[in-house]
């Protein structure tokens, strides 16, 4: 089985997380000064990037961010590259939103850093940005994880680094994207939280829980306990099974589930060579996925 080539953090991540650190609006008691751009640059010459990966913008934080800007100015240059498409041009490679509003506030102009991108960097640091900027659900935040790790070859570690996480975090924010789709769309809506969802994980039916715990209100540590409950016949085999497994196959499901985006079930008995790996998929487009992962 070929296995896609790997590299480590280097430009592909590091040195790139300096264009997108956020802004400070406090330092030493101070306020920060605002970031220096490279130069102004006319808003006729600046076009999107037809690969960002945020494709929704609300009026309503379109609306607030022209409000600011009218007041302030842009505080944080967006970040170009020369537009492959047109001569003279530049091509947006984060700060779509910020270029929106500029014209909403009819700026000619706005600060920018121009950076010499490839295709796949350019990609790369849009990614990094939508995770570091914008007000993401979870399964969006999820979904940045993992295009970083299956684009880039990015480890959960290398991740965790970079970006300020914890590697449990980012362990666990992508286990969400084995849940089925009915479920994440929940998630997306707000009806649901993280929390929520991740006590759904382990459920034979987590659509239906997911139902209930929304008609129901219910808080987290009450899904937790619905999750667990036992079947109507008495015998909590999940319990009784994941109470059996060793706690290395227990941690290794997880590390798996995390990677392939998919609920992943071990059943190997202690003391036997052969067992079983079971891998779930939500949908159609989950089994492609795994699939390619897979190099089939």
């Amino acid at each position: 089985m070929s296995k896609k080539p790997t590299r480590g953090l280097g430009r592909g991540l590091s040195a790139l997380m300096a264009d997108v650190a956020p802004e400070r609006p406090v330092q030493d008691g101070k306020p920060a000064a605002p970031r220096r751009a490279d130069q102004m640059v006319a808003l006729d010459q600046i076009e999107p990037n037809p690969g960002q990966p945020r494709r929704t913008f609300t009026s309503d934080e379109l609306n607030d961010l022209a409000a600011s800007i009218r007041e302030k100015g842009v505080i944080q240059p967006l970040i170009l590259r020369r537009n492959p498409r047109l001569a003279d041009g530049y091509e947006i490679v984060a700060g779509e939103r910020r270029w929106r509003a500029a014209q909403m506030a009819q700026l000619h102009e706005v600060p920018a850093l121009i950076r010499e991108y490839s295709d796949t960097e350019a990609l790369e640091v849009a990614i990094i940005e939508n995770i570091q900027r914008a007000d993401l659900n979870a399964v969006e935040e999820a979904a940045g994880y993992r295009d970083l790790m299956e684009r880039f070859g990015h480890t959960q570690e290398k991740l965790a680094e970079a970006l300020g996480k914890s590697r449990s975090h980012i362990a666990n924010m992508l286990r969400l994207l084995s849940l089925p789709e009915d479920v994440q769309d929940l998630l997306k809506l707000g009806k649901l939280s993280a929390g929520h969802a991740r006590a759904l994980i382990t459920s034979d039916d987590p659509s239906g829980l997911a139902k209930k715990v929304v008609a129901r209100g219910l808080s987290v540590r009450e899904t937790e306990k619905l999750a667990k409950k036992p079947k109507p016949d008495g015998k909590d085999t999940e319990s009784r099974g994941s109470q059996a497994k060793e706690a290395d196959t227990i941690a290794l499901e997880k590390d798996l589930s995390a990677a392939l985006g998919m609920k992943v079930v071990i059943d190997h008995k202690p003391g036997q060579e052969g067992g079983r790996l079971t891998v779930q998929y939500s949908s159609l487009d989950g089994l492609d996925d795994l699939c390619q992962k897979l190099g089939v």
